[in-house]
């Protein structure tokens, strides 16, 4: 596991096979944080863990109290690759399909030379999927889970503008396809093409396609709609007879009290005693899942315990729309404190808007990887330019004047 340096010591990512962390993990997440860190942990938008302020003498502690927890690799240099990201509400047979491909993945020692950022996805259809994440290889079940629609270096298509799949494998053939995909990948990238549409600008898609088996019937295929909603609030699981509860992070980020307490939640609420789990979203969200059979009265409760937590469960909250990078307190890439202005931000915006701002550092924008309605980029300690999709509309605003644009275009709306 790898540890790197950040402005408030060092950063530890925590991967999560999608994205489920048992009630027993957890807490030992919470414990590394206490123990080893600052205290901080933080949901990324891929669904996985980070803990930050790692100090330098506590690095292998923290690294046995991962392991010792089941959040470690097969093999250290496994690590990195284990970049499959499903919906929160992945059925237990897409769970386990992923699983094979991880295991896969950390087994082809070849594949471990891939780019940290290297990352597939693997979507089953629910309503509940983040699908604006490009991803360098992606696939998305149809004909009732028989075969996989696939795509390199974007997303799924979902209209009738959108690029289609490039084609579709048997179930059967996933793991198997995976693994040539990624080893073909290594075979025909340059050393400076780290990332799937690096070396697709170079080698076109239709070469690399060449040497792969596949059906080519599914042009016409889009994926049905998602709605990131149902990541907050109680709703019956599909295709179970049980409940979850979902809420928003503020600004990805929890203490370790925190997660020791939504452990303690999902044990409680779960169906079965010794079957707590949390999981964690590429919204940087909280599900707690397997909640009574048919007990919406439970996912109520529940709900009340998140909101209690400081967490927010409905789409309205600002909290549920805020996204901030780790800003110049955490990184020193930023050119202002993004955390500090958004928490400022928060209860300046209009109160029944439900469009998402994004308050990022820098033009990286590393904590949203999907499009978002209103970015303020960062030109200064507390001033920002205000952007719609891609379109600049305001520069050098402060917190309050970004507000006051925002709650006057609400308004006009």
């Amino acid at each position: 596991m790898r540890i790197v340096p950040a402005r408030d010591g060092g950063l530890a990512r925590l991967r999560l096979v999608g994205g489920e962390l048992s009630a027993h993990a957890a807490r030992a997440v919470a414990h590394a944080a206490r123990t080893c860190g600052s205290g901080v942990i933080e949901v990324t938008n891929r669904a996985n863990l980070q803990l930050r302020g790692i100090r330098d003498d506590a690095h292998a502690t923290l690294v046995e109290i991962a392991c010792d927890a089941g959040l470690g690799p097969a093999a250290a240099s496994g690590d990195d690759i284990r970049n499959v990201m499903l919906s929160p509400l992945a059925s237990e047979r897409t769970r386990a399909l992923a699983a094979r491909i991880v295991e896969a993945l950390q087994a082809d020692a070849a594949l471990h030379a891939l780019s940290p950022k290297f990352a597939l996805q693997l979507d089953g259809g629910e309503r509940l999927a983040m699908l604006g994440h490009p991803h360098d290889l992606w696939l998305a079940a149809i004909d009732d889970g028989a075969r996989y629609a696939f795509g390199l270096a974007g997303t799924m298509p979902r209209s009738a503008a959108d690029a289609p799949a490039s084609g579709a494998i048997a179930r059967g053939d996933v793991v198997a396809f995976v693994t040539t995909v990624l080893r073909r990948f290594l075979a025909l990238a340059t050393p400076e093409e780290h990332r799937m549409r690096d070396l697709l600008a170079r080698v076109g898609v239709a070469h690399f396609l060449d040497a792969l088996n596949f059906d080519t019937d599914v042009t016409h295929w889009r994926r049905a709609p998602a709605d990131a909603s149902l990541r907050l609030g109680a709703h019956e699981e599909p295709q179970r007879a049980t409940w979850y509860a979902g809420a928003q992070t503020p600004l990805g980020r929890l203490d370790a009290a925190t997660l020791d307490a939504l452990a303690d939640l999902a044990d409680s609420f779960a169906a079965r005693h010794g079957d707590g789990r949390l999981v964690m979203t590429p919204w940087q969200s909280v599900l707690l899942p397997g909640i009574g059979a048919h007990n919406a009265r439970a996912a109520r409760e529940a709900l009340q315990r998140l909101r209690a937590l400081g967490l927010a469960t409905d789409p309205h909250d600002p909290f549920a729309r805020l996204i901030a990078c780790a800003g110049s307190a955490g990184c020193a890439k930023s050119r202002a404190d993004t955390k500090a202005d958004a928490h400022r931000l928060a209860p300046l915006l209009p109160a029944h808007d439900a469009a998402n701002v994004h308050l990022s550092g820098c033009e990286r924008s590393c904590a949203a990887a999907h499009p978002v309605a209103v970015t303020l980029l960062a030109r200064a300690p507390g001033h920002y330019d205000l952007y719609r999709g891609e379109r600049i509309v305001a520069c050098n605003l402060t917190i309050e004047e970004a507000a006051e644009r925002l709650a006057r275009s609400h308004a006009d709306a």
